[in-house]
């Protein structure tokens, strides 16, 4: 709707444009001039209310745009457990959204810190798995402060295999007890 309306300005714009042309070159009589610049004047009030309008309406796609960009950024905030493959302490694609979404909040609050929680699952030694979570808590780590977090604003916990999240030994446990948990001290 916002559209039509441009171009309803436009063309009586463009209208009045080639009027005025036409006028310049001598070819309208005097009296026509005068209605040359009342349907100039009225094409420029035309074109500016349409400006407003599309102006306006595009003010408020910014604000609609804001706000939901506010609720895909909360959504990825609520985002808070992020998986690893077997014996893997890389970021998974799946989870760099999400995690920068942390990192810019971490980065736009200084106050706010974080504890990253790295766990295994029960596969391997005790001492390899507490490793293990250490390593994938700190790929957390550096990967949000490599997107603009603070070092002081990020401590790195590793459980090992110690609190599971799923007990049992099947595929699907393991996948869910191999992880790092976001938790928040203070926001």
């Amino acid at each position: 709707m916002q559209k039509t309306a441009l171009y309803k300005a436009l063309g009586i714009a463009f209208g009045a444009l080639l009027v005025t042309a036409c006028a310049n070159n001598g070819d309208l009589e005097e009296g026509a001039g005068a209605a040359t610049t009342a349907t100039e004047q009225q094409a420029n009030e035309a074109a500016d209310s349409a400006t407003t309008g599309v102006e306006s309406a595009s003010l408020q796609g910014e604000q609609m745009m804001s706000d939901a960009e506010k609720a895909a950024q909360q959504a990825l905030l609520d985002i808070t457990v992020f998986y690893f493959d077997f014996d893997q302490s890389s970021i998974k694609e799946s989870g760099k959204a999400a995690l920068s979404a942390h990192a810019a909040y971490l980065a736009s609050n200084s106050s706010a810190r974080i504890v990253l929680e790295g766990h295994a699952d029960e596969r391997g030694t005790p001492e390899y798995n507490l490793a293990l979570g250490e390593r994938r808590a700190i790929a957390v780590r550096q990967f949000l402060m490599a997107k603009g977090a603070s070092s002081s604003q990020i401590k790195v916990v590793s459980f090992g295999e110690e609190k599971p999240a799923v007990t049992g030994s099947t595929s699907s446990a393991y996948a869910k007890n191999r992880r790092v948990e976001v938790k928040y001290q203070s926001r």
